[in-house]
């Protein structure tokens, strides 16, 4: 049993990956934008016991992360597992215009300085551990850049490299670091622009069984990148 703050569990692959580990048994702290929201969901803590519990976490705020911290070591006493699923989608373009000039700093706020804050925040907890988990939603996005989408691309690419360094600074200390880098996965945020059928995307389900797995892995056998695909790329 493990104890995990995942980000950006309100919906899509957060939301599949929470359901399936406490219904393994593990112990979860959401961290999300409105935890009333959750309420009457199969999310409500009043539903699970002292196994979920909730707390209010905005990426835009620098001062989230270590509340978040706080939150899930008052609740258990302890925190091994680190699930980064909060991001953010815009279809900032190279050239992008007036209108669109706030969203490069917002891309980088909330998908490459909210995760690092939030590591940083929870790293003495996850060394005590001995054995630390670390899992990043990156997308595919992460490993090359297609179509128009410069500023979303450039904060993923920085995402992935915020993931080396994790994985560096941790591997002697017992952390692990998984990126999970998916491409089109059917969720809210991609049907509005993905050129595949919902059910030919990636399901966040089959997402959520994966990241469950990879917790089931001894610190030998823990792999640093997870890229799965619904398309073929060449």
């Amino acid at each position: 049993m493990r104890t995990v703050l995942i980000t950006g569990a309100s919906r899509g692959i957060g939301r599949s990956i929470a359901t399936l580990l406490l219904s393994q048994g593990h112990r979860l702290c959401l961290a999300v934008r409105d935890p009333d929201g959750l309420r009457d969901t199969a999310l409500d803590p009043r539903l699970h016991g002292d196994a979920l519990s909730l707390c209010r976490y905005d990426a835009r705020d620098p001062d989230a992360a270590e509340r978040a911290v706080q939150a899930v070591q008052q609740a258990y006493g302890s925190l091994d597992t680190l699930i980064h699923c909060a991001g953010i989608l815009r279809s900032t373009p190279l050239l992008f215009g007036d209108a669109q000039s706030d969203e490069p700093d917002e891309l980088w706020r909330v998908n490459v300085k909210a995760p690092w804050l939030l590591t940083r925040a929870a790293w003495s907890a996850l060394v005590a551990s001995q054995a630390g988990r670390i899992q990043v939603l990156v997308s595919m996005s992460g490993k090359r850049c297609k179509g128009k989408l410069a500023g979303y691309s450039a904060s993923k690419f920085a995402l992935m490299g915020l993931c080396q360094a994790m994985r560096n600074e941790g591997w002697d200390k017992g952390i692990r670091v998984t990126a999970i880098c998916p491409g089109w996965v059917n969720t809210e945020m991609a049907r509005g622009i993905s050129p595949l059928a919902p059910e030919l995307m990636t399901q966040p389900d089959d997402i959520a069984s994966l990241c469950a797995q990879l917790l089931k892995l001894p610190a030998s056998a823990v792999p640093f990148e997870l890229a799965l695909n619904p398309t073929l790329e060449s």
